[in-house]
């Protein structure tokens, strides 16, 4: 359902729904036709224009070496956030002198990582197992962990939800444990693919910005995201526990990369995706076979094929990608499958999982040929 916002600072977009009892969101930002995750809402800020930019932006390793070098051919490396957009979610007002970090991002004497590094370091500096984590997801992937600006969401028949900064830690470390947990995991996924892979990898995981947020006596949202930056809500309802917060981290970043290859889930998957909709409608017993993940809308069905959540094929992909990336890193780490491959209930889901593999991860399937190994 698509809500009118009462004023934007940007063109942005968030949607929501009902998941089980849960209710979770997801934002994009940006002016085009952007994967959605949940019905749309608005987002109306009240911090300064310097903490609301229009979009992130990310620059790479290589890239800042190269312009220093003067070689722009130099091969391209892991994202990460810009400095100044580092800074002014780290710090909005100022980086402090006694900080020891360079005053400005792009100083001679100051390399660009080394000064991100420094801002988050000094940010975490009173909560050293905070500093620990957020040091490492920046070193492992070119995260950065920062704090979301105080706004209100407008959501829908929700009504208005405020969000606060809230810094991951004391109570709200594990949120951030979880995090860098869950992208160790897929940059061990990354890593193991990529030795199979038949041709270059074509996803992106790295260079999140992460608003790390509170929603004030509510537990909605979980998560929104857009532009490379992810809302972290540490009171969102989905986040119970280290596996569901990897499972919603992955989808999420999987519509990031879905807008980036310009909708492929409804280029390449919609027709496919049409179809057993309308062949199930929301019958959950006909769909059963073919959804990819098992969480299911309250009143509703299976949330791949949940009727008025957007485009079915966003979401329908967004699953397709996670229970991807979870097959794989079991097959990856030796484990055997809990149930048999997705691929092997229905023609339809052996299509839509060759099709993924070959558009982002290389071909790649090292999941049994069907009926090869029992699980358990």
């Amino acid at each position: 359902m698509r809500l009118r916002p009462r004023t934007r600072t940007r063109p942005t977009s968030c949607t929501f729904a009902l998941v089980g009892w849960l209710g979770i969101a997801a934002c994009t930002a940006g002016g085009q036709d952007a994967p959605r995750n949940r019905a749309e809402a608005s987002v109306v800020e009240l911090a300064s224009q310097t903490a609301s930019p229009s979009a992130s932006t990310f620059v790479t390793a290589s890239a800042s070496a190269a312009a220093a070098a003067g070689a722009p051919n130099a091969a391209p490396a892991e994202p990460f956030v810009a400095a100044a957009r580092a800074r002014a979610m780290l710090f909005p007002d100022g980086v402090p002198s006694a900080a020891g970090c360079s005053a400005e991002p792009n100083a001679a004497n100051q390399p660009v990582k080394a000064f991100v590094r420094c801002m988050i370091s000094h940010r975490f500096a009173e909560h050293v197992q905070a500093q620990e984590l957020a040091l490492s997801l920046f070193d492992a992937s070119g995260d950065v962990a920062a704090t979301e600006v105080a706004f209100l969401m407008d959501g829908g028949f929700r009504g208005d939800i405020r969000l606060v900064a809230e810094l991951p830690v004391g109570p709200y470390l594990k949120h951030l444990r979880w995090v860098e947990s869950a992208k160790k995991a897929m940059v061990e996924f990354e890593a193991g693919i990529s030795k199979h892979a038949t041709s270059k990898l074509n996803y992106r995981q790295g260079g999140v910005l992460w608003k790390f947020a509170r929603s004030v006596g509510r537990t909605t949202p979980s998560a929104y995201a857009g532009g490379w930056e992810i809302g972290y809500n540490v009171s969102g309802s989905l986040h119970s526990s280290e596996s569901a917060v990897r499972d919603t981290i992955f989808h999420e970043i999987f519509h990031l990369n879905d807008q980036e290859h310009e909708g492929w889930s409804r280029r390449v998957l919609g027709k496919l995706v049409d179809v057993i909709a309308e062949r199930c409608k929301s019958r959950s017993p006909c769909l059963k076979p073919y959804a990819p993940g098992k969480t299911m809308v309250r009143g509703g069905t299976y949330y791949a094929f949940q009727p008025d959540n957007g485009d079915i094929a966003h979401e329908y992909a967004a699953e397709l990608a996670t229970r991807y990336f979870n097959e794989q890193l079991s097959m990856l780490r030796g484990q055997t499958l809990s149930e048999a491959p997705f691929k092997c209930a229905a023609p339809e889901n052996a299509e839509a999982m060759k099709s993924l593999a070959q558009e982002f991860f290389g071909g790649v399937d090292l999941t049994p040929t069907c009926g090869a190994q029992p699980h358990r």
